[in-house]
């Protein structure tokens, strides 16, 4: 942390402020203009989920060396008072630090499933440029009234909002359900009735390293939803959720080296630069990364048994990790442009 990152912390915790009145200091912003960008250029933001300091360093480094705009996420579960302020700051200062070499790249800052009210408000205030909100467990007006109140929170403190119509199945499924899938014909009311600024749609995506029912079967997304989706709300910002690849030679890995996630497979290539192509305009990975850091961990001290320095690690996992968001970012042909 820098000195005047330090400083301005320490007034924040004298003045009681919320952080959010320094966002625009640190670089970060809300997903509207990159949505309209990535809409006209037809690719999708990539938006990395993570968990420490070095899985943030490898996202923004890969993005840096791609010219990639990015979406940078907390789940909601990872979150608490003890953590959130801290957090922010190591984001914005990593951020701060890109913009300080010469590159501006737009990053925004996201919470990912948000399931109510108080925790978006929280995110809000403490200095997050986008928040999502998950209530399709809810039935459809509860949902609706849910993401239309943290719309309306948000979108007065210039934070854009992400909700969520119909459910993405964990890993324990290892599909998604019929009854899972979003329904084409609530998309248009409640993009009406909410105001949220993008949308994610389940159409066969899965939480978790196992995304295909049957081991070994490449995943079928239903492109016919997501067709007649786009057909009644056009370019409209729609997003993927549970797009990891799950990279075959890191699950090796995994499991060669006391790990058990035998059949793990993930979404192909050509699946999601297909749903790319077809109107996704954001994907989200969050599998790959927990699992190319718990690769690199269970190889490096399999091989060094008498090492226990967690840097001995941390350190080839950030370069694994940037080399993987360069791939991704041009799968999702977001690569090349980072200039809003």
């Amino acid at each position: 942390m820098s000195e005047e990152q330090v400083r301005l912390w320490k007034e924040l915790m004298r003045s009681g402020r919320p952080p959010s009145e320094h966002c625009g200091d640190f670089g970060l912003v809300n997903t509207k203009e990159m949505f309209e960008k990535a809409s006209k250029g037809k690719y999708a933001i990539p938006a990395y989920n993570f968990y420490n300091l070095e899985q943030l360093r490898g996202i923004v480094r890969g993005c840096v060396e791609t010219d990639s705009p990015a979406i940078l996420q907390i789940l909601r579960r990872y979150l608490d008072d003890r953590n959130l302020t801290p957090l922010i700051f190591m984001v914005k200062g990593v951020v701060k630090s890109t913009s300080g070499k010469g590159r501006n790249l737009p990053l925004a800052l996201n919470l990912d499933h948000g399931n109510n009210l108080e925790i978006c408000k929280k995110c809000v205030d403490t200095g997050f440029s986008s928040v999502m909100i998950d209530g399709s467990a809810l039935p459809y007006h509860e949902n609706v009234e849910l993401t239309k109140s943290v719309v309306e929170y948000a979108h007065e403190r210039g934070v854009s909002v992400e909700g969520e119509l119909g459910g993405i199945a964990g890993m324990e499924e290892r599909a998604t359900p019929e009854h899972m899938f979003t329904k084409p014909k609530e998309v248009e009311s409640f993009i009406k009735e909410t105001g949220v600024d993008s949308l994610a749609i389940s159409i066969g995506t899965v939480h978790g390293p196992f995304k295909s029912k049957i081991e070994n079967r490449p995943v079928q997304l239903r492109f016919d939803i997501l067709d007649e989706v786009r057909d009644r709300v056009g370019e409209f910002p729609l997003v993927l959720h549970g797009a990891s690849n799950v990279p075959p030679e890191y699950v090796e890995i995994v499991n060669q080296y006391g790990g058990r996630i035998g059949g793990a497979i993930g979404v192909g290539d050509d699946q999601l630069q297909t749903a790319v192509r077809k109107g996704i305009r954001k994907a989200n990975f969050d599998t790959d990364i927990k699992l190319i850091f718990t690769a690199t961990a269970r190889e490096r001290f399999a091989q060094h048994p008498n090492e226990f320095d967690p840097k001995s690690y941390l350190d080839i996992a950030e370069a694994r990790l940037i080399e993987y968001v360069k791939d991704r970012n041009r799968i999702l042909s977001a690569a090349g442009k980072g200039s809003l």
